[in-house]
């Protein structure tokens, strides 16, 4: 029997709404936000958003979450921790997402617990536990988190009709995966190459980039755009800035992907979590002029 994207949602409120209250990972992204508007119909004051606040999440992420859980009505709160106090989590091993995932929802639940709620929510739904490589879904399954879309089988598809039905504003937003993600597996996480991606992905927001990535090869910045973007990036002005904004921030090379954007690129799954020399364009981007 297949279900109709109504039905689905209807049993994902109903679902939601037996529970004596429900906190919400909240990271402002378009699964968690239709999980905290499905959270909010069906328990109104007693379903509570949350975001953790830690060195991976760009500061602009945050301010998103703020802003979307205003749209919801949501109530929101956040909670501070650091994924860095973590060695596993730190060495960056095949289970880094299982170590911060881990971490993140503890943070949930002493919260939950705080409110008398017995219940953490998240957005993992039915299209993401078939996409490559992810430890984070066994850290969700031992601590038992509610993933009212992954229960009712609604998949990514699904998801954003939901949101376009909500008014979301980040309906059509592109999956934005935590900082870590962008240091390549085996190489350690450390705060200054965390800060080094960050300000340099806020380069290529501020010039209208949807979908991109700097991946950190230690100093080594290897920039990704989707392929529509191609252009703009090799724009000869943005290639200037690029250059001296990254060297700035502390990278010693930059570099432009042709291979264009491309999930979990430096994860234990992707073929080449290592670039070869001839995938990359180093051409316009050196920060060494020598």
């Amino acid at each position: 029997m297949t279900w109709s994207l109504d039905a689905k949602l209807d049993a994902a409120r109903a679902a939601l709404a037996e529970r004596d209250g429900v906190v919400v990972a909240f990271s402002g992204g378009v699964d968690s936000s239709v999980v905290a508007a499905l959270a909010h119909d069906a328990l109104g004051d007693d379903a509570v958003a949350c975001t953790a606040r830690s060195e991976t999440l760009p500061a602009e992420e945050l301010d998103d979450a703020a802003r979307v859980a205003d749209e919801i009505g949501i109530r929101h709160e956040t909670v501070t921790f650091s994924e860095l106090d973590n060695p596993d989590f730190v060495a960056n091993d095949d289970d880094r997402c299982y170590h911060c995932r881990t971490m993140r929802l503890g943070r949930m639940y002493d919260v939950a617990r705080d409110l008398g709620y017995g219940t953490v929510c998240d957005g993992t739904n039915a299209s993401d536990p078939g996409e490559g490589h992810r430890p984070g879904l066994r850290a969700v399954e031992e601590l038992e988190v509610f993933s009212p879309l992954l229960a009712h089988d609604l998949t990514k598809a699904d998801v954003r009709e939901a949101a376009e039905r909500y008014g979301l504003s980040v309906a059509d937003k592109p999956s934005m995966a935590c900082l870590s993600s962008r240091i390549p597996t085996g190489l350690e996480v450390t705060e200054e190459r965390l800060t080094r991606v960050e300000k340099a992905e806020r380069l290529l927001r501020t010039w209208g980039f949807s979908q991109f990535r700097v991946r950190d090869h230690d100093g080594l910045a290897r920039i990704e755009v989707a392929p529509d973007e191609l252009d703009a990036a090799l724009d000869r002005e943005f290639v200037r800035a690029a250059r001296e904004h990254l060297s700035d921030v502390g990278f010693d090379h930059v570099t432009l992907d042709l291979h264009g954007y491309e999930t979990g690129s430096v994860s234990p799954e992707s073929e080449e979590s290592e670039p070869v020399v001839e995938d990359v364009f180093e051409q316009e981007y050196p920060v060494n002029e020598d």
